[in-house]
């Protein structure tokens, strides 16, 4: 495979950083252009610059652009061109990378992730919420197969297996779920708990929305809508189950009663170097299982009557084209009100299900991205006010 370049959003976070650990691993693989992030740690943003030998950098927070110019000064990169703004990203994702990563959490993702579509970049997933938000309108603007390569695990797990057999072969999709930090509570029993409880998962090191989301199995749902939106599967064709072990990702059923499950350790490394190098496979990436040590694998289905909000992801993405984005934009608002110690943790999917209720909806043959905007608008201003009365 040749070298391919390379634009990174959210290039401080999480996948980010990862992301940076994987092409510095291989630098004959990839080289990257342009990185962007929020702009909560410009100094981090800056020494990523330096060390890349970026040409651009974007920045969300139009405040911290000369905080960032600095930064990059003090780090020897005082050539690099900066972008400031919200539309920063969606610029340098338009630039056609041969890949873009968006890493970005939240819905503000959609428009780089159409931006890096039109363009015709290799568009590697993370920003589930940009494809939950904008389904028909990111499915409209894919211009060849393939050309979103997901990177959550789950998905790039199904990707993975889908390579066993013919699309028409497939049954069904099993995602898997850690189960989370309260995984055998009942929802008496989480009512209580609290913003350090739920951003202390067993299993995985993410940030925090992300956390909270798997906490409350709102990231789940999130990513069966993902999962009907990126392999075209009716949502009732994808079952979630719970493995504590976070050790398979996900599975494929085929017609004949085979199953195809992608394993592996619990690193976001694997997943992130296959969306830089899909369909090609790096070497090496993460330390395999160990076969030779005795280990055991539980599977157990999710108990929705704790963690309804699979339940409502499901009704969601049957409903209309815009109450996907309904039921993302009133779980940000809540997760961030959690977090922010004003509300109590079952709170947030109590709000979503109220407000989803609420919600009229666009056809999918009809919506616009003007829709989509109103839709997640009135959904942020709706929670607000039922979670200021919680």
């Amino acid at each position: 495979m040749s070298q391919r370049t390379v634009t990174l959003l959210g290039s401080t976070g999480s996948i980010g950083t990862q992301a940076i650990d994987v092409v510095a691993a291989h630098p004959d693989r990839f080289r990257v252009e342009a990185i962007s992030a929020g702009g909560g740690d410009v100094g981090l943003l800056a020494e990523q610059a330096a060390r890349l030998g970026v040409a651009a950098v974007g920045v969300a927070d139009a405040a911290r652009a000369d905080a960032l110019r600095a930064a990059l000064a003090a780090a020897g990169a005082g050539d690099v061109e900066v972008l400031a703004g919200p539309d920063a990203a969606t610029e340098l994702a338009g630039r056609g990378s041969d890949v873009v990563l968006n890493g970005i959490t939240g819905s503000v993702g959609l428009r780089p992730t159409l931006a890096a579509l039109a363009a015709g970049s290799t568009l590697a997933l993370a920003n589930k919420e940009s494809l939950v938000v904008g389904g028909a309108l990111v499915k409209a603007a894919v211009r060849r197969p393939d050309q979103i390569v997901p990177v959550d695990s789950e998905h790039s797990a199904i990707a993975q297996s889908l390579r066993g057999g013919a699309r028409s072969e497939m049954r069904r999709l099993v995602l898997t779920a850690s189960g989370g930090p309260f995984r055998g509570r009942t929802r008496d029993e989480i009512k209580a708990v609290t913003p350090e409880q739920a951003l202390a998962h067993p299993t995985w090191a993410m940030g925090p929305v992300v956390t909270v989301n798997s906490a409350s199995m709102m990231n789940k749902g999130l990513e069966l809508i993902e999962a009907h939106l990126l392999f075209d599967v009716p949502v009732d064709d994808i079952t979630v189950v719970v493995h504590p072990q976070s050790v398979v990702h996900s599975m494929v059923e085929f017609v004949d009663g085979s199953t195809i499950a992608q394993a592996s350790p619990p690193d976001m490394r694997l997943p992130i170097a296959l969306g830089l190098s899909w369909p090609d496979r790096l070497d090496p990436v993460v330390t395999p299982c160990d076969w030779s040590r005795g280990t055991q694998w539980t599977f157990e289905p999710l108990d929705e009557q704790t963690f309804p909000a699979v339940r409502l992801a499901r009704a969601a993405a049957a409903a209309s084209a815009t109450h996907p984005a309904v039921y993302n934009a009133a779980n940000e608002q809540g997760v961030a009100a959690f977090l922010a110690g004003r509300i109590g943790f079952t709170d947030i999917v109590e709000t979503v299900e109220r407000v989803l209720g609420e919600h009229d909806g666009v056809a999918v043959d009809a919506v616009t991205l003007d829709d989509v905007d109103a839709a997640e608008a009135w959904a942020r201003a709706r929670a607000d006010e039922l979670l200021a009365r919680r």
